[in-house]
């Protein structure tokens, strides 16, 4: 990009905070109790469950079938406080590889203890799951179907040191 696309960007992304980001003070309460789940489409139920519960230590709670596909499994695990990270697999059906696309996932970023972050790096390591360290608090990988996964040791609404909630 060039220097003039670099300004433009910048003048827009701060037209869109002076227009939209209240202060902290005057911003209302969200309309929402927090995340139930974020649902995922994977390849293989045991591949996801050993990669998820084995790796990433975040325990099976309910495996069942999907009701909105006969013959595939919808299944959740719980990444803490209160929210739960759910796959469906959808045998049968010839589902391309992964891919980021708009209005498709980016990543995921979990928050962990800054001892588990630790932990769970050498749980990648013993895996030999190819991740990228950032800022010394993000590990990015992807898990089994390719989906961009990021462990982050920051607190819950901070960001690399800037509170973001």
């Amino acid at each position: 990009m060039t220097q003039i696309d670099l300004d433009l960007i910048e003048r827009e992304r701060e037209r869109i905070r002076t227009t939209y980001l209240k202060p902290l003070g005057d911003r209302p309460e969200s309309s929402a109790r927090g995340l139930h789940h974020t649902a995922l489409i994977c390849s293989d139920v045991e591949t996801t469950v050993r990669f998820y519960q084995g790796v990433l230590e975040f325990p099976l709670t309910e495996i069942f079938e999907n009701r909105d596909y006969p013959g595939s499994n919808h299944f959740f695990f719980d990444i803490g406080n209160g929210n739960l990270l759910a796959f469906f697999d959808l045998p049968g059906l010839d589902l391309g590889e992964y891919a980021e696309v708009l209005g498709g996932l980016h990543h995921m970023a979990i928050s962990v203890d800054p001892d588990r972050w630790e932990r769970l790096r050498a749980n990648l390591d013993a895996a030999e799951v190819e991740y990228q360290l950032e800022s010394g608090t993000s590990i990015y990988f992807r898990d089994p179907d390719g989906a961009r996964i990021e462990l982050i040791a920051d607190p819950l609404g901070e960001m690399y040191g800037t509170t973001v909630l």
